[in-house]
């Protein structure tokens, strides 16, 4: 027998429990240590809109399966956007918030979000990812809520959900992944010749400007470096109308200190002083990019720090994909492919809900067609 237990922090569960359902292919980011960071920072809690409510299954009184979980008071630093369902649920005389959000927190990055042993089978993975779906329709019916979303799953899971009758959404990030290329060389040599000066050119850039880029080591993470690169953070969040500060300074200095190992943060220099950066963590094979922030602009100084620096981190380091973080379709030209990404949600109201998958059809039918068309050379 499964016993479900719904948690209000990650300190609820034992660092070794949690991490012993991280499998070497789940995505950093579901780590037990990047989600305290996350709580002990107050990224989440408080009047961010985050309340965190982990689902977990025990049995036998050992956990076997989890899934970090939030209640939302609103949509953002989800990145599956939903404002346009909220005013239709407005419009039927439905509240939309609270909703539950089965996710990690500011973090488009694909991966599990049903966490279960890497021992487990498959048939016992999807008993437990099925007790966790129907353990959140419950809780969606006992409290009133109106939705429960799953955001970024692993196509498999995704799957999974859907079977437990969570609706399949379709969204669009651009990931590089390699092709057997060893070489930046051989990389560019995906493109066809007008593409391929132009790519070269732009990556000289930062040469001619003076600036140099290195990816830190871990050593290299001071008490210092995260106050640099929490300010240079806010130089992107800060710049638009759409910015928010989801992450504090106290987050930055906490992953620098317990979460160094993963983090592979860029940074380029000019005379000396750092100018701009990104916010990249590597796990296994796969490079994620997060953030990217600038005191100054320069050409092509964008797309060195964030796409190529990281490309050919990739190569020399033996990486086989890098997921830059969402948006951009200025991506596809330099190497990155149009791939599909998941979220699956269950939506209370049954008029709602017929609404939605109507939508959800003809979305997943358009972005199909716009990924077979392929990337760019």
């Amino acid at each position: 027998m499964y016993e479900l237990r719904i948690l209000p922090s990650i300190r609820d569960i034992s660092r070794e429990a949690w991490d012993a359902l991280v499998g070497p292919e789940s995505s950093p980011f579901v780590e037990w240590t990047w989600l305290d960071c996350l709580e002990q920072a107050k990224c989440v809690g408080g009047g961010t809109g985050w309340t965190s409510l982990h689902f977990t299954l025990y049995e036998d009184d050992k956990l076997v399966a989890a899934a970090p979980g939030y209640a939302k008071e609103n949509s953002e630093g989800e990145f599956v956007f939903d404002w346009s369902w909220a005013d239709v649920s407005a419009r039927v005389g439905v509240p939309y918030y609270p909703k539950l959000i089965l996710a990690v927190p500011f973090t488009p990055a694909t991966g599990d979000r049903a966490l279960t042993s890497p021992s487990a089978t498959p048939e016992e993975r999807a008993q437990r990812l099925q007790v966790l779906a129907a353990a959140g329709k419950k809780w969606i019916e006992e409290t009133g809520v109106s939705s429960a979303h799953v955001l970024f799953p692993s196509p498999s899971e995704s799957a999974l959900w859907a079977k437990t009758g969570y609706a399949t959404r379709y969204g669009v990030q651009y990931h590089w992944r390699r092709q057997g290329e060893r070489t930046w060389e051989e990389f560019l040599g995906r493109f066809n010749s007008k593409r391929r000066n132009t790519l070269k050119r732009e990556a000289a850039q930062p040469a001619r400007d003076g600036v140099t880029i290195e990816t830190l080591r871990p050593a290299d993470l001071t008490p210092a470096i995260a106050k640099e690169m929490y300010a240079l953070y806010r130089t992107t969040v800060d710049k638009f109308h759409w910015g928010r500060r989801y992450l504090t300074p106290k987050f930055f200095d906490l992953v620098a200190d317990r979460f160094r190992d993963r983090l592979a943060w860029v940074v380029a220099r000019k005379d000396g002083q750092i100018i701009a950066s990104a916010f990249n963590v590597q796990k296994g094979k796969v490079l994620y990019g997060r953030y990217w922030g600038a005191h100054v602009e320069l050409p092509f100084l964008h797309f060195n720090v964030c796409y190529y620096h990281g490309v050919k981190q990739c190569l020399e380091q033996g990486l086989d994909v890098f997921e830059p973080g969402a948006g951009g379709e200025h991506k596809k030209v330099r190497g990155f492919d149009p791939t599909i990404t998941y979220s699956n949600h269950w939506i209370a109201d049954r008029r709602l809900r017929g609404v939605l998958e109507e939508f959800l059809s003809r979305e997943r039918e358009a972005i199909e067609r716009y990924v077979a068309g392929g990337a760019e050379d």
